[in-house]
């Protein structure tokens, strides 16, 4: 949902990141920073039950994923580093969110049902990225799915704070088993769709795949 509305906050940002760069900070020290901000969030606060605040501060750092591409735009110093500095550090930070959940259920929470979907969610999620990026390393193209990284965290970020906010746990329920399934069901989709794409190479192409 971030990716939908990217030219929206973009401009909302486009002050700070000005400021920023006036000041002399750097694009990765932004997504660096972000990350800090996002994992502390997480496991400071969710293991806790402070739920609510642990999703504002959490959504408060999410911009910086916004932030340090439109800065490094304004530089002139985007960089192939930076790209991938950025995607492991947004992997981090969606780690972190949903074991900040785990540790919350299997503490207040308590929930041992609820812990494993937190646990399903962060596999699987990884799992779902791995996939896209390995297929391209590969040659293959893996760009589908119904769980698409920014709508994963838009749906638990706005759900976990719901819940808190209006006392609806049940909100957050649905939501981790809707990710669940939703993570899961992309994970085989792209399966699928690289399995289809390698089928159809010549035979001498298709054997020179390495598993990693």
């Amino acid at each position: 949902m971030l990716e939908r509305f990217r030219a929206f906050w973009t401009k909302v940002l486009s002050p700070i990141a000005h400021l920023l760069i006036r000041m002399g900070v750097s694009a990765d020290a932004v997504t660096l920073v972000g990350t800090i901000g996002v994992c502390a969030g997480a496991l400071v606060f969710f293991p806790i039950g402070m739920l609510l605040t642990g999703v504002l501060v959490i959504t408060a750092f999410v911009f910086s994923d916004l932030l340090d591409g439109h800065m490094a735009r304004l530089t002139g110093k985007s960089s192939r580093f930076g790209a991938f500095l950025d995607s492991t550090l947004d992997r981090i930070g969606d780690g972190a969110i949903f074991t900040g959940l785990a540790l919350y259920f299997a503490g207040d929470g308590d929930s041992r049902l609820y812990l494993v979907l937190c646990l399903v969610c962060l596999v699987m999620g990884g799992v779902t990225s791995y996939a896209r990026a390995k297929a391209e390393g590969l040659g293959f193209q893996a760009k589908v799915g119904i769980a698409e990284r920014a709508d994963r965290l838009v749906a638990i970020l706005v759900m976990t704070g719901l819940a808190a906010l209006l006392d609806l746990p049940i909100l957050m329920y649905v939501t981790l088993w809707a990710l669940a399934a939703a993570s899961t069901v992309t994970v085989v989709q792209r399966i699928w769709v690289v399995r289809k794409q390698a089928l159809a190479l010549p035979p001498e192409t298709a054997s020179g795949a390495q598993l990693s």
